[in-house]
């Protein structure tokens, strides 16, 4: 049975991956190529967590649990109302995914994925973010890569924002989109 029987049209999409890999970047950018709502996980963070990450600690578990909660609500409240959304989110773990997606058969996982060097490439280039590049161990640390079970696909990011986002929306419109990451064919090595 394809995939796509089994699990139906997205409402919703959760881009995820450690920081620094694109999250918002690739999130916007196919929300604005699939015409859906776009909206930061980041923005769902308390201000404790934000202060926290900004001083270089590392969030705990229990820090993490009411702003999943958060975002799996507002997905919901798209989903709901008929809007579908692509959301960023770091859900780095699979409980973590476990909350947002809650069973739905609705909701997709991206996966962004690429080698510590060459996020700690783009890290050292951000200004102006929460998350200093010193957290990148940690989030590798915590790191749980998604397996087949979830229907995640799995993106090399190690290309341009439209070869990503190109191979992200030809592989939702394939019957089997939850495939292995394979470099989009314009990836420059």
């Amino acid at each position: 049975m394809p995939d796509n029987a089994k699990h139906p049209t997205p409402h919703a999409i959760i881009v995820m991956g450690v920081s620094g890999s694109g999250k918002s970047t690739i999130g916007d950018a196919l929300a604005i190529r699939l015409g859906w709502a776009y909206e930061d996980g980041d923005a769902y963070h308390p201000p404790g967590n934000v202060a926290k990450m900004h001083a270089g600690h590392p969030l705990t578990d229990d820090d993490r649990w009411p702003w999943l909660r958060a975002i799996a609500e507002a997905i919901d409240q798209h989903i709901v109302t008929g809007r579908p959304i692509v959301i960023a989110c770091s859900a780095l773990k699979r409980a973590y995914r476990d909350i947002l997606v809650h069973g739905r058969d609705d909701i997709r996982i991206v996966y962004l994925k690429g080698s510590r060097e060459l996020i700690a490439r783009r890290l050292k280039a951000r200004k102006g973010h929460f998350m200093p590049p010193g957290l990148l161990d940690s989030q590798f640390a915590t790191l749980e890569e998604p397996v087949a079970d979830e229907h995640v696909m799995v993106i090399d990011i190690d290309t341009s924002v439209e070869a990503i986002v190109d191979e992200i929306t030809r592989r939702l419109a394939s019957p089997s989109p939850a495939l292995p990451a394979q470099p989009p064919a314009s990836a420059h090595r």
